[in-house]
């Protein structure tokens, strides 16, 4: 077999311009259509490159010298939050973060071959210092307990006390908790051997509430100086409600385990969303920017055109942020999400906050749709927030058997190239996109994109 040749090769140094940026935030070059990644690159910029790795079908590089810089770039950008993957898009403007999401879906919907409206990416005033969690992993560096984050692509830990895109009173508090952990010389978790003591901190701090969880992973129910260092943390972090060890002492990525000792406090903290009260243990799934929660969901209400008088469906519910939130201008929300936990949480956090046409039920939510269906419940409105691999083909057909003469679908998407894929199947059953889609940016700094998409089907 003849070896295919390929127009570079690996440690050659390129010069060409960068034509895009990839969904990763790498600068693509090409060489007679052959794509070289580039990270640290910006769509216009002349640039050198040195070849580092070559595949049949793409080569990486490794930016050498700008020869003409992009208006968009932001000099001297933190390399530590580019190399770790904090913020991937930390060296472009932010109005061109703005534009580059809304142009991600764009371009999948001409992909598709759908004739679509995108509006502009609906950004933050101050786009960071927005997470309202922390999970720092501990690495012994130099011989003591350092907390930071780990190369893009490896395991190696770059230390890092300012991370930029999460709330500075979280960072101060991993730095109280470094220190402890110093100050009492507890060793950290090494992955190859599996010994070591702590694994990761998470801190949570309620954006509203100011309440602040911290969470000591340790390997294993063994933690020397637990009780020094939990009323050292009490002492000195500000708002401080909770601190808990959880228990990992598997050989996994899995950052957290299923055990949890409360070492002090509340074995929770409380914050509010779109004026509704959320209880939050170290295992719920809460969203991690609350602003732009607020305005990506008031996005999905005002969209849903509720007056009260509708049946509302939530397909993966979670602890209930949506559902409850729509509940107040509902009939009744029902929802449905596959982690039993979840739905205990949502199940209490209607309780809590008085809300009573709210039912919430364990199940995947095609095979849920289906029992609905045959109950004969006939939904106005079915709201879906998927996973990043989108939805189940059996939940878009379901959507479209139990459909009144007219129901409308609001798609809270995580992922374009999956929502651009479902809408071409909700087509094939009758919907169309009857609004522009609106995207949302959850995550400045990095390449994520959020959007609400409006779908309605009218039956013959």
């Amino acid at each position: 077999m003849s070896k295919v040749q390929l127009p570079v090769h690996k440690n050659e140094t390129v010069t060409g311009t960068v034509l895009d940026l990839t969904y990763q935030g790498n600068g693509v070059v090409k060489v007679d259509h052959y794509p070289i990644f580039v990270p640290n690159t910006l769509p216009g910029e002349e640039v050198t490159v040195k070849v580092t790795k070559v595949t049949k079908n793409f080569a990486w590089g490794k930016l050498i010298s700008i020869e003409k810089k992009s208006p968009d770039r932001i000099d001297n950008p933190n390399w530590a939050y580019l190399q770790t993957g904090i913020a991937p898009l930390g060296n472009l403007t932010y109005p061109a973060q703005l534009k580059f999401k809304q142009r991600q879906i764009q371009e999948l919907l001409e992909k598709a071959h759908l004739n679509l409206e995108v509006a502009e990416t609906l950004g933050m005033d101050q786009p960071f210092g927005y997470r309202n969690k922390a999970q720092v992993p501990v690495r012994m560096v130099k011989g003591q307990p350092t907390t930071g984050f780990y190369k893009r692509g490896s395991h190696d830990l770059v230390p890092i006390e300012d991370f930029y895109i999460q709330d500075p009173a979280i960072d101060q508090t991993v730095l109280v908790v470094r220190d402890l952990l110093r100050k009492y010389q507890v060793p950290a978790y090494d992955e190859e051997s599996h010994r070591g003591v702590i694994r990761t901190v998470m801190v949570r701090r309620g954006y509203y509430s100011h309440q602040v969880m911290v969470v000591l992973v340790t390997n294993g129910e063994h933690f020397p100086h637990v009780a020094e260092i939990t009323r050292e943390i009490s002492e000195r972090v500000p708002g401080i409600k909770s601190i808990v060890q959880n228990v990992n002492d598997k050989r996994t990525n899995v950052i957290l385990g299923t055990k949890n000792h409360l070492l002090w406090g509340e074995p929770t903290i409380h914050d509010t969303l779109l004026g509704i009260d959320f209880t939050i243990s170290p295992l719920s799934f809460y969203q991690v920017n609350p602003q732009q929660t607020e305005r990506l969901y008031q996005t999905a209400i005002e969209n849903a055109g509720l007056d009260g008088s509708q049946t509302v469906i939530d397909a993966y519910c979670g602890i209930g942020t949506i559902s409850l939130a729509v509940a107040k201008h509902a009939k009744h929300v029902y929802g449905v999400e596959i982690v039993p936990a979840a739905i205990e949480d949502a199940k209490q956090n209607a309780a809590n906050n008085g809300i009573e046409n709210a039912t919430f039920v364990v199940g995947k939510a095609e095979e849920q749709f289906a029992k609905w269906q045959a109950e004969g419940l006939k939904p106005d409105v079915v709201i879906v927030d998927p996973p990043r691999k989108g939805l189940d083909a059996q939940l878009i057909e379901a959507t479209g058997k139990m459909a009144p003469q007219k129901v409308k679908v609001i798609y809270v998407s995580c992922n374009p190239a999956t929502l651009v894929r479902d809408l071409q199947r909700f087509a094939e059953q009758g919907y169309h996109v009857t609004k522009p889609i609106q995207p949302v940016d959850q995550f400045p700094q990095t390449t994520h994109v959020e959007s609400v998409t409006v779908l309605e089907r009218t039956e013959k």
